[in-house]
């Protein structure tokens, strides 16, 4: 979508516009899906979270000041609605089990019919390294390449110091070559 054709359609959800609101939905849903997905590790909370931030968005839409692109604000409020539905589940676990996390999901978006084989192998090796990094690692990965946080941004959102996030970010590419290396050697 055109930057100021999504910025006047903007402009009208926060007037409570219904159509406006829909074509937001229409145009950024599956994105917004995705990386519910990918942070959450089940299509069904995935779908759960997405429904959630879509329907607080007539709301949370008058918080929008304009500062980032929508779409990256979008992304910014589902990725904290995640992270806060993350924190309950990690609370909720303990009060019944020490296990960790269940590792996450990866939603890959499907490559061109030309190039679907040779790519599958490789989202399948990727997909399952990414789903075997710890959360610790995984979460702030995500938050990086997939919703294209800053080191600040996703540092303000986990509540650690710009410096840890870098941190764990370098481990966890260090991690992914690393179980990527091993699938193609054996």
């Amino acid at each position: 979508m055109d930057t100021l054709e999504l910025e006047a359609v903007v402009r009208q959800a926060r007037q409570g516009e219904a159509q406006a609101l829909a074509e937001i939905h229409r145009r950024l849903s599956r994105r917004l899906l995705g990386l519910c997905w990918h942070m959450l590790g089940s299509r069904e909370e995935a779908e759960d979270a997405h429904s959630e931030v879509f329907m607080r968005l007539p709301r949370a839409i008058t918080t929008y000041d304009g500062s980032v692109s929508f779409e990256r604000w979008l992304l910014s409020v589902a990725s904290h609605h995640c992270i806060d539905r993350m924190r309950r589940r990690i609370r909720e676990q303990r009060l019944f089990t020490d296990q960790d996390v269940e590792p996450l999901a990866v939603a890959i978006s499907a490559a061109s019919p030309l190039n679907e084989l040779v790519q599958q192998e490789k989202r399948d090796a990727v997909r399952s390294a990414i789903e075997r990094l710890p959360a610790k690692f995984r979460i702030p990965l995500t938050l990086r390449y997939y919703s294209e946080l800053s080191y600040e941004e996703i540092a303000e959102q986990l509540g650690m110091k710009r410096t840890h996030v870098a941190t764990l970010i370098f481990r966890a590419k260090q991690e992914l070559r690393q179980r990527l290396t091993q699938h193609r050697g054996g």
